[in-house]
């Protein structure tokens, strides 16, 4: 029997009506939040954006901007809105701009969905899908399909909705659909799943080619790898293709060398660069463990031993930058941040500083916790990496935040939310946050 104290379900149908009762109380729960999302949108409308906020010549955005989150005909929603509300339900700017702009389709373009949605008659996957589709089409196409749908959505198959809305985008938008039909027609891609890295040190890679592009590819790759093969490697024959689709694109980069060198240089092979930002804890010098190393631009880590076999590598080239000790102070008294400086900050914290951001430091502007103009210092302590959106939003709004240490961030928001941000781990903080009165 499980472990579990359920309130009167003593049989198997007391069970199931259990389980029903807590489905659709968490369908309910989720409407609900879909409403408070429109309600939020409404609280900050066009009419609450400044209006000296402007778009240079360079194309840099200074102040907050209304912008539309959902389909022609809705409100426009101010810029940083979504951001807030998305850091009270524990989501990302970007999804909680999706939820927003969801719950906006569904209100104002898509109001028979809408209506079966809060009557429990529609799941609210099928709703919200909907109302990605429907977001692009033309006021007339979305009506259309709403008036279609209407009494059967929470039936028809998805299938059947893409179809429809198909026929409405053709019908309400042909230059929408001229474009997508191309658009679709060119599914070509070529993907190196650099971000799904394995502790081995070996990646995926996928694509769809044009088909002479493939063959030629297919034979240049075979080429090099019977060349291996002649030059005594006894590996595999598909660990020899890999190798070579490597020797390949090494080549690639080497072109401008080898247009240098003229004809007989064919052969020549850019170096392979190592960027090594060395941590060495004392079981990785004593050697008295497995060690394993961090890869910073793909978030994954592979083994020390991996490492030494890249760097072994006959053509490598292994650069080796100084070692920056995270727990230093560092201080200038000038506003511009040192590279040095901006380099511990970004290897201290390996995201944007604001909840639930998984931008890359790297990818990051170097913020001033507080700002430079009202006395923060540029120091160690007082810099954060923030990503442009968020880097914005807290120059332009309300929100707030101190460093607590080199990689811990309290957040404020404007209305009261606080926020810990701690290795890259959000949580919401209950009753007085840490150092609050």
């Amino acid at each position: 029997m499980a472990d579990f104290d359920l309130p009167d379900c003593d049989s198997p149908a007391a069970v199931l009506a259990f389980a029903q009762a807590r489905r659709a109380a968490a369908q309910r729960a989720e409407v609900d939040v879909l409403e408070a999302a429109v309600v939020w949108a409404a609280m900050h409308p066009e009419e609450s954006v400044s209006t000296s906020s402007t778009n240079d010549s360079a194309g840099l955005v200074f102040g907050e901007l209304a912008v539309p989150l959902a389909g022609e005909g809705t409100p426009l929603v101010a810029e940083f809105a979504p951001i807030e509300f998305g850091a009270a339900l524990g989501l990302s700017t970007d999804s909680a701009r999706s939820l927003v702009g969801d719950a906006l389709e569904l209100a104002h373009r898509l109001k028979r969905t809408w209506k079966l949605l809060r009557a429990g008659k529609v799941p609210l996957w099928k709703a919200r899908r909907l109302a990605q589709l429907t977001t692009s089409l033309p006021m007339e196409g979305a009506e259309f399909v709403d008036r279609q749908l209407a009494g059967f959505v929470g039936k028809i198959s998805w299938a059947g909705i893409e179809r429809l809305v198909d026929q409405a985008r053709v019908a309400y938008d042909p230059d929408g659909a001229e474009k997508d039909r191309l658009a679709a027609a060119d599914g070509r891609r070529f993907d190196v799943r650099t971000d799904e890295a394995n502790h081995h040190g070996t990646v995926h890679v996928e694509g769809v080619l044009d088909l002479a592009d493939a063959v030629d590819l297919n034979a240049a790759i075979s080429q090099g790898a019977e060349g291996l093969a002649a030059l005594g490697s006894t590996e595999s024959l598909d660990v020899r293709r890999s190798m070579a689709a490597g020797e390949l694109a090494r080549r690639q980069l080497a072109f401008d060398l080898r247009a240098e060198a003229g004809e007989g240089a064919a052969s020549v092979v850019k170096p392979r660069q190592v960027v090594i930002h060395v941590h060495l804890s004392h079981a990785a010098i004593s050697r008295d463990e497995a060690g394993f190393a961090s890869i910073e631009e793909t978030r994954s880590i592979v083994s020390t031993e991996q490492v030494r076999d890249w760097c072994n590598n006959s053509e490598a080239q292994v650069v080796i930058k100084p070692v920056i000790d995270l727990e230093a102070h560092h201080h200038t008294e000038a506003y511009a941040i040192p590279d040095r400086l901006a380099e511990q900050t970004k290897l201290a914290a390996p995201v944007c500083a604001f909840p639930w951001c998984e931008r890359p430091a790297r990818r990051c502007d170097t913020d001033h916790v507080t700002a430079h103009g009202d006395g923060g210092p540029t120091c160690s302590c007082n810099l954060a990496p923030l990503c442009r959106r968020h880097h914005r939003a807290k120059t332009h709004t309300a929100w707030t935040y101190d460093k607590t240490d080199a990689a811990t961030y309290l957040w404020r928001s404007p209305h009261g939310i606080h926020l810990m941000k701690a290795g890259g781990t959000t949580r919401l903080l209950t009753g007085d946050p840490p150092g609050d009165p």
